[in-house]
């Protein structure tokens, strides 16, 4: 039986090793310095970067996480502290569902009503298409979190005249911030890869732009468009492209791990 479990936990981590050391052959060869500084250079032109991709990405994580932290912790914390009730179990239910919703679903509902209205792409209606995709995980790991509080300290805060609003923010939220903040990175590794929800928002922008209400380039959507395109060095561009997304995903899940463990070896608070 061991030995089944060893050939299981080492068949487990074969593919993302394959995957790693196959992105690293075929991507490390583009990479360099310029890569994260220059700009992406027009068709038939040798070189370039992805500097305006990944500070896209970048904009587009900071966006998601205004629009979707707020909202997933309030509703985490109001899950766990009104657990039982009516209006608890539909707003669970229904973070369970859109948690199950594919990628492309939500970005047809914000093409909808956040971008066709408008008229135009834009790199707020990408982040809210990705924050939106944040606000199940979140929700779900704040009430998981917030129930591991000792009751104790609520009964503590309660008979020190605390009203139950500020003891849920000020002793409650407070005590289960190290897990919460796991939960946040890891609701932004998953986002930080989507590419269906930009494709019908942010859409992709092959130049330098901050501008919130116009489109912007992002990782994925320039891996997207470098792979299907018929050009060998832009072929190149995208293996890197792709090694340096993985990358950003990796720090973020390992930051998450660092912050898990933390909070376990330093016990609550």
């Amino acid at each position: 039986m061991i030995v089944l479990t060893c050939v299981a936990a080492a068949l487990a981590v074969v593919p993302l090793v394959v995957i790693l050391a196959y992105l690293f052959k075929q991507g490390a060869s583009a990479l360099s310095f310029g890569f994260f500084t220059h700009m992406p250079k027009p068709v038939g032109e040798v070189g370039g970067g992805m500097a305006n991709a990944i500070l896209g990405t970048l904009i587009l994580i900071g966006l998601a996480a205004a629009f979707g932290l707020p909202i997933g912790i309030g509703a985490g914390l109001y899950l766990a502290e009104h657990r039982g009730t009516r209006l608890a179990n539909l707003v669970r239910f229904l973070a369970d569902v859109l948690n199950g919703l594919p990628s492309i679903v939500m970005g047809i509902f914000a093409w909808q009503f956040l971008v066709k209205p408008f008229g135009h792409f834009s790199a707020l209606a990408g982040g809210a298409a990705l924050g939106a995709m944040m606000i199940p995980l979140v929700s779900r790991t704040t009430e998981e979190m917030v129930r591991t509080v000792p009751q104790a300290l609520r009964e503590a805060a309660l008979a020190l005249g605390y009203p139950r609003w500020r003891t849920s923010l000020q002793i409650v939220l407070r005590t289960a911030l190290g897990g919460i903040v796991t939960g946040v990175l890891v609701a932004v590794a998953r986002v930080a890869g989507e590419t269906a929800p930009l494709l019908f928002t942010a859409f992709g922008n092959s130049f330098w732009s901050t501008n919130l209400r116009q489109p912007i380039a992002a990782l994925p959507l320039q891996i997207f468009t470098y792979a299907i395109s018929p050009y060998d060095d832009w072929h190149a561009q995208a293996w890197a492209g792709a090694l340096v997304l993985i990358g950003l995903v990796l720090v973020i899940s390992v930051t998450a791990r660092f912050v898990t463990r933390a909070r376990h070896g330093g016990g609550h608070g």
